[in-house]
């Protein structure tokens, strides 16, 4: 079943931000909506996923569809309705967080909980398909961990603790962490041991060393190491995100009730986080595999449409391998994750040739968009990459070397970088680079303003990160604060209401907001679009409907832009 027309979706602009990025809760961001700044800036609002209950990961490692009453309250809702702003919501179809009800389940209970199969066993899913190592873990064979897309270095698994003792691998694509005690004699008492002191000692010598446990010789007390081990495994401590088994009735249980759940809040708009990961068949590419990611959409749109709800698939992908047109075709509206690459790239070369062919693709193939600048992630680059495809280069919208120039740059101005991993834990490929989208343009006010005019002028839905209005500035002190993994930290700063009123005095806070209002409102922006001609170092971009008109001519040198107008026989022209 192909999507619903997405006529219904408003051709507005959409604000980008989490429901405490501004002030403490969601009651403050939308007291700034409603400052006679904002009006008529915003049509919609994507709030991010810490809307419900979540342990990490800035709210992508669900517990549970629950709205967080620490930061979100009813009548924050009403008043989002009032101001007839329509929300997008994420669900995270590939996995949930070991704080979930179904995986503290499957902890207390083991085999005998009714979620031992909610979650991907790595051992019965590779059996017969692998050989076991010496921790007890199938290895596949390299015909099939060749095939594997990782998103971190090493094998894609926790070790889950079961009532027995034993442990068995899960499959975790994303995020974990793993956390002990320390250990004192008095802690191993029950078991009795002839010498609980020297044991302690040995357990927490391995683990300062993240040693195997299992490899220790505990001595006088080897005897007892079953049970040793079982005392320690049960004061194990996880934060993680795991792969949910799309084979499950049960998850499909659950995603009915989600989408119904989240359909009561008020959710129009269905952002689909992780889709892609979440069909996996041994002989099969755990990212994107056909025909069953396409089986897993088509079921999930089934209970879209039931609960009014518009999709929105989210997939990271090499432009080269096309898979943006597969979805495209589908029917759904896509991401236009190679805006943002693709901008700097333009404003540092003054060159158009590589946006043009962006945008010219959008049009001929008639794709369905929401387009961005910065955002709660990165700045894609993988995305950006040509791919072999049956033995047959496919090229990206820009080379590999241009790629470079881009990666170059963002980190010489403070960026921080994201890999991508190989089975044997190499790094194969950036994936995005980390920085405020202003920081990353060099923080040059004019140049953030061409970025915005022709981001608010390209085809598709415009979505704004609140930072970037805001020409937030990367913020290390955050991002070293977060430790391993937490390059995202440098653009997700939280903006207190007394930060929002100063920046409101900027001028190129106000003339973003002039810009995004003109795009929210002028009826132009109701018809279709046209890239006209102009030399290489120039781009004007024309919105025509009816009797309204509204072009974009900028200087890619001198990053000055035009815009001119035309409403009701009135014509008039903006100068920045």
């Amino acid at each position: 079943m192909k999507p619903e027309s997405t006529a219904s979706i408003s051709n507005g602009v959409m604000l980008n931000a989490y429901p405490d990025s501004i002030g403490e809760k969601l009651g403050d961001l939308v007291a700034m909506l409603q400052m006679p700044e904002l009006k008529d800036t915003f049509s919609l609002f994507y709030v991010l996923p810490t809307f419900f209950n979540s342990d990490l990961d800035r709210g992508f490692s669900i517990i549970d569809y629950n709205h967080n009453t620490d930061l979100v309250a009813e009548e924050d809702i009403e008043a989002l309705k009032a101001l007839q702003i329509r929300l997008k919501f994420d669900i995270v179809l590939n996995h949930l967080s070991v704080a979930s009800p179904q995986f503290k389940d499957l902890l207390k209970n083991g085999d005998n909980s009714e979620y031992k199969d909610f979650f991907i066993n790595w051992n019965d899913f590779w059996e017969g398909h692998g050989e076991m190592n010496e921790e007890g873990i199938i290895i596949p064979e390299k015909e099939y961990l060749d095939k594997l897309f990782m998103r971190k270095s090493g094998l894609p698994i926790l070790n889950v603790p079961f009532p027995d003792g034993t442990e068995r691998p899960y499959w975790n694509t994303f995020y974990q962490k793993v956390s002990y005690p320390l250990f004192t004699a008095s802690d191993l008492s029950e078991l009795k041991l002839k010498e609980p002191e020297t044991v302690s000692n040995l357990i927490n010598s391995a683990l300062e060393g993240s040693s195997d446990l299992k490899s220790l010789d505990f001595g006088k007390d080897e005897d007892s190491k079953r049970d040793i081990l079982k005392v320690v495994n049960s004061r194990k401590s996880f934060l993680g995100q795991m792969d949910v088994n799309g084979k499950s009735p049960l998850v499909w249980d659950f995603y009915e009730e989600v989408l119904a759940k989240v359909g009561s809040y008020g959710c129009q708009i269905l952002r689909l986080d992780a889709f892609a990961y979440l069909h996996k068949e041994v002989g099969e590419s755990n990212f994107y595999n056909k025909p069953g990611t396409w089986d897993y959409l088509a079921k999930i749109n089934e209970i879209a449409t039931k609960n009014q709800l518009q999709l929105l698939p989210e997939i990271h992908a090499e432009y080269g391998l096309h898979l943006h047109d597969e979805v495209a075709a589908e029917g759904y509206v896509i991401y236009d994750f190679f805006l943002p690459g693709l901008l700097i790239h333009t404003l540092e070369k003054g060159n158009n040739t590589a946006l043009l062919k962006w945008g010219n693709d959008i049009l001929r193939e008639g794709f369905k968009t929401v387009n961005m600048l910065g955002c709660h992630d990165g700045i894609p680059v993988l995305d950006l990459k040509g791919k072999e495809v049956n033995g047959t280069y496919q090229e990206g919208l820009l080379s590999d070397e241009e790629i470079e120039d881009i990666m170059e740059l963002v980190l010489a101005r403070g960026g921080r970088v994201k890999n991508l991993y190989g089975a044997d834990g190499k790094k194969i490929s950036y994936y995005q680079v980390n920085a405020t989208y202003y920081s990353a343009l060099g923080e040059s006010d004019q140049k953030m303003l061409l970025a915005r005019a022709i981001q608010l002028f390209m085809p598709g839905i415009p979505q704004v990160w609140y930072l970037d209005v805001f020409v937030g500035k990367n913020d290390y002190e955050a991002a070293d604060k977060a430790g391993e993994g937490g390059h995202k930290e440098i653009n997700r700063t939280n903006l207190s209401l007394e930060q929002i009123k100063e920046g409101l005095k900027k001028q190129v806070v106000i003339q973003q907001l002039e810009l995004i209002r003109l795009r929210n409102t002028h009826p132009a922006f109701e018809g279709n679009t046209e890239f006209l001609n102009s030399s290489d170092s120039e781009i004007i971009i024309e919105w025509k409907h009816e009797d309204s008109r509204a072009k974009l001519t900028a200087n890619l040198k001198t990053h000055q832009f035009i815009i001119d107008l035309t409403e009701n026989g009135q014509e008039r022209r903006m100068s920045y």
